[in-house]
C-alpha cells in the first residue's frame, strides 16, 4: 500500500527550533501514518497549535527558545495541565534524568524519547502508537540511567554478597556465633565480616553495639 493510502494514525504537532530536524521529523511522521497539522519553532507556537488544532500528539523538544532550556518541558506540562486528552512525546538530544522524570510523572500518554532513536522508523511509529492509545513510553538509555543512579544511591553496594548475608542475619536479631552456625563459618569470620560491614556503612563511632543497630537499620531502608 503506497504511502498516501496508509489509513490516518493520529494528529500530530511539532515543536522544534532546528527547521532541518523539524522537516526530517514531520516527513517521518507522514510516512509512517500521522498527519502533520502543524509545525512551531518556540513554546509560544506550539501552545497555539495545539489550541487551534487540537492534536493526538505533540511532539515537542525539551530545549527551545529563548533561554534553550527546558522551555518545551514546561509547554508539555501547561499542555497536560489544560489538554489532557493529548499526548506527549518529548524529545532530547541527552539523558537528561530530573527532566525525563518530571514528565514521567504526568502519568498516562506521555513518552521521553531520545533524539538518536527517532532514526529506527518502527521503533517511533511503536513509540507513537503506544503514546496515542494512552501508554507511556520510556527511553531504554535513561533506564539504564535510574538503574545506574539507584545503584549510586544504594548505601548496601559496597557490600559482598557474603556480607549483605550477615548483615541480613543480623537484622533477624542473631549474634555473630548464631550467624556462625547458620552459615557454617566460624564465629571469627563472622566478626571480621561484620568490622567489614560496619567499616563499608561509614557509621559514626560508637560502641560496637550501637554500631550494629545502625547497620541493621541501614539495611532495612533499602528493603
Amino acid at each position: 500500500m503506497e504511502a498516501d493510502q496508509r489509513p490516518l494514525r493520529g494528529r500530530v504537532v511539532l515543536a522544534d527550533d532546528d527547521v532541518l530536524l523539524r522537516e526530517g521529523l514531520a516527513s517521518l511522521c507522514e510516512r509512517v501514518g500521522y498527519e502533520v497539522v502543524g509545525q512551531a519553532g518556540d513554546a509560544g507556537g506550539l501552545m497555539e497549535l495545539v489550541e487551534t488544532q487540537l492534536p493526538d500528539i505533540a511532539i515537542v523538544d525539551i530545549r527551545m527558545p529563548p533561554t534553550q532550556s527546558t522551555e518545551g518541558l514546561k509547554a508539555a506540562g501547561v499542555i497536560r495541565e489544560r489538554y489532557p486528552s493529548v499526548g506527549i512525546l518529548v524529545l532530547s538530544a541527552f539523558v537528561e534524568v530530573e527532566d525525563a522524570l518530571e514528565l514521567l510523572a504526568g502519568g498516562r500518554a506521555i513518552g521521553y524519547l531520545l533524539k538518536s532513536r527517532i532514526t529506527v522508523v518502527d521503533e517511533f511509529l511503536e513509540t507513537l502508537d503506544r503514546i496515542r492509545r494512552g501508554g507511556s513510553v520510556v527511553d531504554p538509555s535513561l533506564v539504564q540511567e535510574l538503574v545506574a543512579a539507584q545503584r549510586r544511591d544504594d548505601p548496601l553496594s559496597m557490600l559482598s554478597n557474603r556480607e549483605r548475608e550477615v548483615l541480613g542475619l543480623m537484622a533477624e536479631g542473631r549474634s555473630n556465633s548464631g550467624i556462625g552456625r547458620r552459615l557454617w563459618v566460624t564465629e571469627g569470620t563472622v566478626e571480621k565480616h561484620v568490622r567489614s560491614i560496619l567499616g563499608k556503612l561509614r557509621l559514626p563511632e560508637e560502641p560496637d553495639d550501637h554500631r550494629r543497630v545502625l547497620a541493621v537499620l541501614t539495611f532495612l531502608e533499602t528493603r
